[in-house]
């Protein structure tokens, strides 16, 4: 079991169905700041009402991993709560490139457009709207939708009655609920639970549960790691390796992202590259680990596809 920064504990393992906590890519170095850590200050931030220092931790996990949707979502709502719309909207245009089916990213985006009064506030209003209808009453996400467009709505149409942004952040629907109020008790059971669903082939849900788990505690690569590997079982190599790369961005010394990273290079048929990352793991486990011995079998069987 290895303690991860935040408090949080995961299970850490290496080949075939598990993740360890090192990695290595070659033209990524080790970030100033661990995005783990600034997520979880950013969060407490938010929670205390000090927008400010929100903004400031979230910034320093957008340095980190400038690919997690996560953390430019938080900056966004940081920004918001310190009623800096214009640094809010270019926040959650970032959010909605790297995640655009996200509606909670959605709807940010929208409330800082009409705070800007900028009239494209009314397309995130309508996406909102068109998503509440395909959803319809009766499904989970009915409530959210419905909270999601009102806020908007809302936004666009101020009045009196209205409270500010940054008086009601902290209960916001922009926040899904393991974001503010689930703690690292929460995502500590979501991603036990997603390796559970993985070694059970059951990708979807274990997408969904280590999706809690990202928004409980950020950019973290040992989730990345997972990711991965789940987009990578499910045969979406190119997601995969995304998921992959914000692993070894943030934690170029990461066991499992390496081992993963190489296993999807033999899959591939690149074998050259499979190499390159067993012997990045060969330096990483000085006296043999079974990770290196996992990914030097895919490399010397050429790569087998039954085994992504």
């Amino acid at each position: 079991m290895a303690v991860l920064a935040g408090g949080a504990a995961f299970a850490s393992a290496g080949g075939g169905g598990g993740v360890s906590s090192s990695g290595g890519m070659p033209s990524e170095s080790a970030p100033r700041y661990d995005p783990a850590i600034e997520y979880a200050k950013a969060i407490a931030a938010i929670k205390a009402n000090q927008f400010k220092d929100a903004a400031r931790a979230a910034e320093h996990v957008t340095e980190a991993a400038p690919k997690n949707p996560d953390a430019w979502q938080l900056l966004g709502a940081a920004k918001a709560g310190d009623n800096d719309w214009k640094g809010s909207r270019h926040a959650y245009e970032k959010a909605v490139k790297l995640s655009p089916d996200d509606v909670r990213i959605h709807a940010g985006l929208g409330l800082a457009l009409a705070n800007l009064k900028d009239p494209k506030a009314q397309a995130e209003a309508d996406w909102l709207k068109s998503k509440a209808q395909a959803c319809g009453d009766s499904c989970p996400d009915a409530a959210q939708l419905k909270a999601l467009t009102d806020q908007v709505q809302n936004a666009m149409n101020p009045t009196a009655a209205t409270p500010k942004p940054s008086a009601m952040l902290d209960r916001s629907p922009l926040f899904a609920p393991s974001m503010l109020f689930g703690g690292a008790k929460a995502g500590d059971a979501a991603y036990v639970q997603a390796v559970s669903l993985i070694n059970e082939r059951r990708y979807d849900e274990a997408l969904a549960s280590l999706a809690k788990a990202a928004e409980a505690f950020g950019p973290h690569p040992d989730i990345l790691t997972y990711q991965g590997y789940t987009w990578r079982k499910k045969g979406d190599y190119a997601r995969a390796e995304s998921y992959y790369r914000q692993a070894l961005a943030i934690d170029p010394r990461h066991i499992g992202a390496t081992e993963y990273y190489g296993e999807l290079k033999a899959a591939r048929g690149d074998i050259a590259g499979a190499r390159l990352m067993l012997a990045r793991l060969d330096k990483l486990c000085a006296y043999g680990c079974a990770d290196a011995e996992e990914l030097r079998r895919w490399i010397d069987a050429g790569g087998d596809p039954q085994r992504n």
